[in-house]
């Protein structure tokens, strides 16, 4: 695996390090909006469309589900070996709307577990 330049999940800038992870395949799938990436309309998410939504059970279930479909393409072209993907509470933020957070685990081509959270805006 080569490195690439590792981007801050928070601004979405790069941050002068370099990275072998999966980090920043996993930030962008999540990230983009399904359809939007002008190189390849097939990488993102439907997380976008839960912003509207209330923080229950149903929208969680739903957080997970798109996730997975965004990541399961880093297992398919073998770049990961597993994905997967919990869902926890997080509140309301400073602006009032609500968060659940996504704990993605993901096992790469040669074995080395990393750990990522995303956060998903909901109503």
């Amino acid at each position: 695996m080569g490195t690439d330049a590792a981007l801050d999940t928070l601004s979405g800038d790069y941050t002068g390090e370099r990275i072998s992870s999966l980090a920043n395949a996993v930030y962008l799938r999540l990230m983009t909006p399904l359809g939007t990436w002008w190189a390849d309309p097939s990488v993102g998410s439907r997380l976008h469309e839960l912003e509207r939504e209330k923080d229950v059970a149903r929208v969680r279930r739903l957080a997970v589900q798109y996730a997975e479909q965004a990541l399961q393409p880093l297992v398919t072209d073998g770049r990961a070996r597993a994905v997967s993907v919990i869902v926890s509470g997080l509140g309301r933020d400073d602006s009032g709307g609500g968060r659940c957070l996504l704990h993605v685990e993901v096992t790469d081509a040669a074995g080395r577990h990393e750990t990522y959270t995303h956060p998903v805006r909901v109503s």
